[in-house]
């Protein structure tokens, strides 16, 4: 796909979603479906923001644009790490606020605390684990395609633990994801997971980064 021809339908998709939140009755219509099949709206929200993500950052890697082998598939990975995204926001939530009610928990009653611990209790627990769903789940793809049996071995051998552990787990979970989802949990809970979706976008930027950064340490190791 050509640079030009693809930065414009990037951009025009994400006009459309923009355009979606923007006018109010595009806005009602879209959330009172979410609302109304809030897995269903998982899936979409995170299978084409979370995919755009991928996309910009393999944009920003290759300095162009690439359909990656099995798109439609990792773009279903997405989906269904969305219907999870869904019920987990749900789940440390209303723990979060037990837990301040409980007092085992300080803060009780206070909206700001509760976003934080909400957000900092999830990325933690869950965010970590989020990170290796996505991985496996696009190894599991790429197995497919490349038809080669699928093993633990496999699995483990294809990660780059340091730049998962170092990077993921103990920078992008604590100090990226923490704050921001603290924003995301102030928000009306309609709002929600949409806002996190969107964040995805975010998230395909820092790995594009995070790789192009590692691959100028390894040319410069070379060179030396």
């Amino acid at each position: 796909m050509r640079n030009r021809k693809g930065d414009l339908l990037w951009a025009l998709v994400l006009l459309v979603w923009i355009l979606i939140l923007v006018i109010p009755s595009a806005r009602t219509a879209f959330i009172g479906a979410t609302e109304a099949h809030p897995y269903i709206g998982g899936f979409v929200k995170f299978a084409i923001l979370a995919t755009m993500g991928d996309l910009l950052g393999a944009r920003i890697l290759n300095k162009s644009w690439v359909i990656p082998r099995g798109f439609v598939a990792k773009a279903c990975v997405w989906g269904v790490l969305g219907m999870a995204i869904t019920l987990v926001f749900t789940v440390y939530n209303a723990g979060a606020a037990a837990a301040m009610a409980a007092g085992r928990l300080p803060f009780a009653g206070n909206k700001f605390a509760l976003a934080f611990f909400t957000s900092f209790i999830m990325n933690v627990t869950f965010g970590p684990m989020l990170y290796m769903y996505h991985k496996y789940g696009d190894l599991l793809v790429e197995t497919r395609i490349e038809k080669v049996k699928y093993t633990v071995k496999y699995f483990v051998d294809k990660i780059d633990w340091y730049t998962i552990v170092g990077f993921s787990w103990l920078k992008t979970c604590l100090l990226i994801w923490v704050p921001l989802h603290t924003i995301v949990f102030l928000l009306p809970a309609q709002y929600r997971v949409l806002a996190s979706a969107f964040l995805s976008i975010l998230l395909g930027v820092l790995v594009a980064l995070t790789k192009l950064k590692s691959q100028a340490a390894k040319n410069a190791e070379n060179k030396a």
